[in-house]
C-alpha cells in the first residue's frame, strides 16, 4: 500500500492538507494500538504495523518536498543527492556526496568557492575584507532569489503532474517527471550554496 493510498488519495501533488490532517486523527483513533489491548497478539500486531504506516505515511504526505521526491520514487526514479543511501555510502568511503551541478550555476559556483577560501584564509590571518563580505553577501542574494525561482518553477510542475494524472497522459506525466527531478537537483544545489555562503554572511 502506497502512502496515497493510506489516505484514499490520488497520486498528486497538490493535496488538502488540512483534510488530510483531519483523516490522519480519524485514522489514528481507529487503528491505535490500545484498541486491540485485548485482541490477539496477529492482530495487536497488524494494528502496530498499521499505525506506524499511517505515521510514516502522514510525515512524507503533509511536507510537499518529502511528498514530490516519495512520489518520484513510486515512479522509479532515485534522487541520488537526497538518498540516505548516497549519503551514507559517501561517509563510509570518507568523500564527499557527489551532487549534480546544474550547469549554467557552475560559474557561480565557482566563483564562490574561490571566495570562501579566501575568507577563511582572511579569518585566520585575523584579517576581514569589507569587499569579499559585499560579495558573499551580494551571492547570497542571488542563490536566494535562484532558489525561490526552483521553487515556484517546482509548483507550476507539481500542475503539469496533477493535470496529467487527471487526463491519464502518460507523456505530460514523464516531462513533468524529468522536470521536477532537474529542479529539486537544482533547489539540493542551490541550498548547500547558501549553506555555505551563510557559515560568513
Amino acid at each position: 500500500m502506497t502512502y496515497f493510498e493510506v489516505f484514499d488519495l490520488q497520486p498528486k501533488l497538490r493535496i488538502d492538507t488540512a483534510a488530510l490532517e483531519k483523516s490522519f486523527y480519524r485514522l489514528s483513533r481507529e487503528y491505535h494500538p490500545d484498541r486491540f489491548a485485548a485482541k490477539p497478539a496477529a492482530e495487536q500486531a497488524a494494528a502496530t504495523e498499521r499505525a506506524s504506516l499511517l505515521n510514516d505515511a502522514y510525515r512524507v504526505l503533509r511536507d510537499p518536498i518529502r511528498r514530490t521526491e516519495y512520489l518520484l520514487e513510486l515512479e522509479g526514479v532515485e534522487l541520488e543527492e537526497q538518498s540516505v543511501r548516497a549519503t551514507e555510502q559517501a561517509r563510509a568511503a570518507g568523500e564527499q556526496k557527489k551532487q549534480i551541478v546544474p550547469p549554467d550555476l557552475l560559474e557561480e559556483a565557482f566563483e564562490l568557492n574561490m571566495q570562501l577560501e579566501e575568507m577563511k584564509m582572511s579569518a585566520k590571518m585575523g584579517d576581514d575584507d569589507p569587499q569579499l563580505r559585499k560579495d558573499l553577501e551580494a551571492a547570497k542574494g542571488n542563490f536566494t532569489r535562484l532558489l525561490e525561482e526552483s521553487q515556484k518553477s517546482l509548483e507550476a510542475e507539481w500542475d503539469s503532474w496533477d493535470a496529467a494524472v487527471e487526463s491519464g497522459d502518460d507523456g505530460a506525466k514523464d516531462a513533468a517527471k524529468d522536470e521536477m527531478v532537474a529542479l529539486l537537483n537544482r533547489r539540493s544545489y542551490l541550498r548547500n550554496l547558501l549553506r555555505d555562503v551563510s557559515e560568513f554572511v
